[in-house]
């Protein structure tokens, strides 16, 4: 993109004075006073302010993002030079953030003179104009093309260029308040374009064979169904089957199911036999010998409680993992910042009015860190899991939830934090009640569900842990202290655990220089991972891996 125009007001310092004032483009005021950055991990640049506190940033692409001082932010051009035809074409441009080219030209028209003249009667603008648009090359538009430009930028804002709060991390509002399609909609738009193509009978192995594409043909099934489906949905029943157990292929098999053909019952048994996890998730299902009747009945009970047809009464999680699966990484991103914001938000007014926090957010952030996580986003994650860490009432869900939130602290630089954290997980080892909601525990009232953890997986966890964190934040001369005890600290509960649980520590210790540093692996500690009711019962050295996310 062309940055014609902001060289030459760099060059010629009565350009910038003219850019400066009446146009409230000022290079002076480059500085926003508050440490901001794309949620894309984009580059950003700081270029020039105006005096109501708001910043012109040139972003990787040269797009120009406009920040205000009051948190909203968004494109006003695709470039330097085209942001600043508007600025210099509209310089009431704040005034017309809800005009849009639909609106007519006598709307726009009547709009931009109504401003003009109110800012006439303070300053000129129109001899300014006329030699700053020569002084840059700057064409000449009309309002309405300009809008036009305005408009069309500021729709570009999202998911590419939301930002944030560099410390906090949460986004800044839209500039604008123009609507924009549901994320539900853009996701399902290849899948509707694929169950086209399946419909008229081409493309069946490209969009079978191929996962980003073969689910979202499955969620456009699931909102226009029609009679003649039953080969196609068999098709991919059989092929989804190859990715295990996913929410996708449990609606394939209530599709097929809803037909309620006696011939398709082998097949449903069939891919449910494919391994111990599509056993467990289609569980419930007519054996190959039940009446039509059972079937049908099986998959509208399944259908009624877990999809429908309506496609807004679907988790936010179901269209964020689609997106991320077809590459629209972005989009993704910025659907969960926006869902963290508004849990996050819910909190701190929760505190304000020393409300209890809902217990449906606990939920959510979970499934928050976990999507943030396979976003490869961990500065997301950390901000999810470090609101989920205090909902948490039970000694075990406690102990689980501070052990990844001391991970994510790692995997972040933030050592100090970590070691905290592992010093609070010790804590709670060691007085399992404190924090405790009612309810929890059993028998006398005292939660005992940390009664045997030197002999389960989260203990192995645990102790792992403290020597990646000591090993790492090693590197931090400032902390000599706390590694040190962080070092004896993973010594001692080391000792402290079963001997199979401890031999299994010392071999990973042995043979790696990273211990379980995998998001997967740690992630299990977020479910109670007990290798059993026997006490005795010691560590495996690969666990079970956790189930997919509810949602």
């Amino acid at each position: 993109m062309s940055d014609h125009a902001l060289r030459l007001l760099r060059e010629q310092p009565h350009l910038a004075e003219l850019a400066a004032f009446p146009f409230n483009f000022d290079l002076t005021r480059a500085d926003h006073g508050e440490a901001v950055r794309l949620a894309s991990g984009g580059p950003l640049e700081a270029v020039a302010g105006d005096d109501t506190g708001g910043t012109y940033f040139v972003c990787g692409d040269g797009s120009v993002l406009y920040a205000d001082s009051e948190g909203s932010a968004g494109i006003i051009g695709n470039s330097v030079d085209e942001a600043l035809e508007v600025l210099v074409g509209l310089p009431g441009w704040h005034d017309y953030l809800g005009l849009a080219p639909a609106d007519g030209e006598e709307k726009i028209r009547a709009a931009v003179a109504e401003t003009e003249e109110e800012i006439r009667e303070y300053h000129g603008i129109d001899d300014e104009r006329t030699e700053l648009r020569a002084g840059l090359g700057l064409p000449e538009r009309s309002p309405v093309e300009l809008i036009g430009l305005l408009h069309a930028a500021l729709l570009r804002t999202e998911p590419d260029f939301l930002l944030l709060n560099a410390e906090e991390g949460g986004a800044h509002d839209l500039l604008d308040r123009h609507p924009r399609p549901p994320l539900w909609e853009t996701v399902l738009a290849r899948g509707r374009t694929d169950l086209t193509l399946l419909r008229e009978g081409s493309a069946w192995d490209e969009v079978s064979g191929d996962r980003a594409r073969r689910a979202p043909a499955l969620r456009a099934a699931q909102f226009d169904r029609r009679e003649g489906d039953l080969p196609l949905l068999r098709h991919l029943l059989r092929h989804e089957a190859e990715a295990s157990m996913t929410d996708e292929l449990r609606l394939a098999a209530v599709l097929v199911g809803l037909h309620g053909c006696a011939e398709d019952l082998p097949l449903l048994y069939e891919v449910r036999e494919t391994d111990f996890d599509t056993w467990c998730g289609l569980g419930g299902m007519p054996e190959p010998d039940a009446d039509p009747a059972e079937l049908r009945s099986w998959a509208r009970d399944l259908d009624d409680s877990l999809f429908g047809t309506d496609p807004t009464d679907e988790p936010l999680f179901t269209w964020t993992g689609l997106a991320h699966e077809q590459g629209l990484v972005e989009l993704a991103r910025a659907a969960l910042i926006r869902r963290l914001d508004d849990i996050d938000f819910r909190a701190y007014c929760d505190a304000r009015d020393g409300k209890a926090t809902d217990r449906r957010d606990a939920s959510q952030l979970s499934s928050l860190v976990h999507e943030f996580e396979q976003l490869s986003d961990t500065f997301q994650a950390l901000r999810a899991q470090r609101l989920y860490v205090p909902l948490q009432t039970g000694a075990w869900d406690r102990v689980s939830a501070l052990l990844r939130l001391a991970r994510l602290e790692r995997e972040e630089g933030r050592f100090g934090a970590a070691i905290r954290t592992l010093a609070s997980l010790r804590d709670t080892l060691a007085e399992p009640d404190a924090g405790s909601g009612s309810g929890s525990g059993s028998g006398s009232g005292s939660d005992k569900s940390l009664g045997h953890w030197q002999r389960t997986n989260l203990g192995a966890y645990i102790v792992e842990e403290h020597y990646a964190v000591a090993r790492t934040a090693a590197t931090d001369t400032a902390l000599a202290d706390e590694v040190r005890a962080v070092t004896v600290a993973a010594g001692e509960l080391l000792a402290r655990l079963s001997g199979t649980a401890r031999a299994n520590v010392e071999r990973h210790l042995a043979g790696t220089t990273d211990i379980h540093t995998d998001t997967h692996t740690d992630s299990r500690t977020d479910t109670h991972t007990d290798t059993g009711a026997n006490p005795d019962a010691g560590v495996s050295a690969e666990p079970t891996p956790p189930q997919p996310s509810a949602g």
